[in-house]
């Protein structure tokens, strides 16, 4: 039997306050870093700014997730078991955990997610993961619907998170090992160096150069707006945006984004319900495109397509506002319809297709659609030689917006009941939500009067009891008894603010936490035991051991393995991406067989300053992987395998 079919729009946190806009714009949950030990090791955050936002997200029956994602080593993991002991008393709901060492340590009752970085690409993990106590887990970004489907059938009352909106990583998650092996910088620690979005030069086994330094690994940015209701019929229940790095304009206007576009599937869906309390009201309109993006993709939601890497820059080229009319050597006239700003951030594409950009000092419509634009550089050719008349312009900083967003603009309101009555020589007024908390407030004994003007006086006391002002709560349905009874409006003021303090309180004093799931049974680890189980302690390992799997080889970031080994698994194919993909090509090469030569998938090579990779193809898979050697000297901890097992 499934759990309630509540829906959880999941945002990211870097701070406190990030968060707390992230809950006034709509999100039911938000993840955050703790102290340490985070997949995001610059969003970290202390324990006082996590009670403010658990205090604060609380209010609306939301909920926060640490991140707790790290592998550590046996030195670390004291530390670590510490940090989940804190993150309960300070009111976090969930931990978010890959390290099955600290899965299987001495924690405090706190539920527990598993992290995208576990690696969840099979119906098999998924329900491993929930037989050992995980309450959420995340499957793996690449997952179709139909794999994302059969995860959920397979599990009994987990949930499903998958990611619905940022970066994309090209490595399945967890299983990148290429910043530590060229830098000794882990991803596993939080510490990636993002060289997939590096520039690379490819070539065939015998020396022919196929592309010269383009992004062949860095990929759009996932966007599933138009794959919502199709994800929620295959059984997502948490909804994750990625981006704990983001600052809180993006946070804001993602946010409301898909909260809008889940409200509209929400009334349409009698069987669904939201799991947090509360309608956002949003001051703008929101519009992904404006934030940072790389363009955007749906990825494998609905299969392999062409249009999920960006080889020109992995950067955030923006909006494509217009073209340039005329360059001179103070200014550059530009035909747009949009409305351009001072301080807009503009950027073009070069003849070599890189991406370069400019900020404008000063923007003037000199006609409707005609606008004359002064740069902060010039002379402008000089700064930028190949602006001309025809370079198509793009806009990555909208000042205007990002003004916009600089201020409030959203506030959350609980819908509650109100009903006024009198009762012999008192006035009473009780508050109640949907979730069966409610509070009762009476006037002291009065001299009561009738009114003289009954139908004012009732709307008087209505009037008066919708002024719920700066509290979280607003009245959706309110039953007045007066008795034609007259009601200062003091009274009713003073009796509305009291029972909505009183209402409050009793919603956290009701608030429920999370409960720990329980492992139902000892299933067999469905998995790779050599070092991509990612092993850094001996927990793990005794963890792996009760679960009949043998581990081979202590993780990477030991520094034990130092022979060639796979630095990046992906669905995303170079071959597929440059045209070379046999499937791809198969009626080509049933019309013209001698085209077959060309289109086998032979290994090639990726170039990258001193990094070389040797990619080969699975095509029955349809996965390209990395090939390469560890040459960093970092050593993030030992583990004597052989005196353990």
């Amino acid at each position: 039997m499934k759990e309630s079919q509540a829906l959880e729009l999941l945002a990211p946190a870097k701070n406190a306050d990030v968060g707390i806009e992230a809950i006034l714009h709509g999100a039911d949950a938000v993840y955050v870093g703790g102290p340490g030990f985070g997949a995001r090791v610059e969003a970290a955050n202390a324990f006082a700014d996590i009670k403010r936002l658990t205090d604060f997200a609380h209010r609306f029956n939301a909920r926060v997730y640490m991140t707790l994602n790290t592998i550590v080593n046996d030195e670390e993991l004291k530390d670590a078991v510490r940090l989940a002991w804190l993150a309960y008393e300070n009111g976090v709901d969930a931990l978010i955990v890959q390290d099955m060492g600290i899965l299987d340590s001495d924690l405090p009752p706190i539920q527990l997610h598993a992290s995208t970085q576990c690696d969840v690409r099979t119906a098999a993990k998924a329900r491993f993961l929930e037989s050992v106590g995980f309450s959420q887990v995340v499957l793996a970004r690449e997952m179709s619907l139909e794999q994302i489907r059969e995860s959920y059938e397979a599990l009994q009352s987990a949930r499903v998170e998958f990611f619905i909106h940022g970066a994309l990583c090209v490595s399945y998650s967890g299983q990148c090992y290429a910043s530590f092996a060229a830098t000794g910088r882990s991803a596993n620690r939080g510490a990636c160096a993002q060289l997939c979005r590096l520039p690379y030069s490819v070539y065939t086994e015998d020396g022919q150069e196929l592309i010269h330094e383009r992004h062949v690994l860095s990929l759009k940015d996932n966007n599933q707006t138009e794959n919502l209701e199709a994800l929620i019929d295959a059984g997502v229940r948490s909804f994750k945006i990625e981006g704990r790095l983001k600052d809180a304009a993006y946070v804001k206007n993602i946010t409301a984004h898909y909260r809008q576009m889940i409200d509209k599937i929400l009334e349409k869906r009698a069987d669904l319900h939201r799991s947090s309390d509360g309608r956002s009201l949003i001051d703008f309109t929101p519009a992904p495109q404006k934030s940072f993006n790389r363009g955007f993709t749906d990825y494998f939601t609905r299969g392999r397509h062409h249009d999920m890497a960006v080889f020109e820059t992995p950067k955030n080229a923006g909006e494509r506002i217009g073209k340039i009319l005329k360059v001179t050597a103070e200014a550059i006239e530009v035909r747009s319809s949009e409305a351009l700003h001072n301080a807009d951030g503009l950027t073009y594409l070069t003849r070599e297709k890189t991406l370069m950009g400019f900020a404008v000092n000063r923007a003037e419509e000199v006609e409707p659609g005609r606008w004359r634009l002064t740069l902060r550089e010039r002379p402008i050719l000089k700064k930028h030689p190949q602006l001309a008349p025809g370079t198509i312009l793009y806009r990555n900083r909208d000042q205007a917006w990002e003004e916009a967003l600089s201020k409030p603009t959203a506030k959350r309101l609980i819908g509650v009941q109100a009903k006024w009555s009198v009762n012999e020589r008192r006035f009473s007024l009780t508050l109640s939500d949907h979730r069966g908390n409610s509070a009762t407030v009476y006037s002291e004994e009065l001299a009561l009067q009738k009114a003289s003007q009954i139908e004012k006086n009732k709307l008087n006391i209505e009037k008066n009891l919708r002024k719920t002002g700066d509290t979280d709560f607003e009245i959706t349905a309110l039953e007045i008894d007066d008795d034609g009874i007259f009601a200062p409006a003091s009274i009713v003021n003073h009796m509305r603010r009291e029972a909505c303090v009183m209402l409050a309180e009793e919603r956290q004093k009701h608030f429920k936490r999370l409960e720990r799931a329980q492992s139902t049974e000892r299933l067999p680890y469905p998995d790779a035991v050599d070092f991509r189980a990612n092993v850094l302690n001996e927990k793990a390992i005794h963890f792996y051991e009760r679960h009949h799997a043998h581990i081979t080889e202590a993780a990477l970031e030991t520094g034990s393995v130092r022979r060639e080994v796979p630095l990046m698994v992906t669905k995303h194919c170079v071959r597929y991406a440059l045209g070379l993909c046999l499937k791809d090509n198969i009626e080509k090469v049933k019309a013209n067989p001698t085209l077959k030569e060309k289109f086998r998938p032979d290994p090639l090579i990726l170039k990258s300053g001193p990094n070389t990779y040797r990619a080969t193809f699975d095509c029955k898979k349809c996965e390209m992987t990395l090939l390469g050697k560890v040459k960093s000297d970092v050593s993030l901890g030992k583990i004597n395998l052989k005196k353990i097992l």
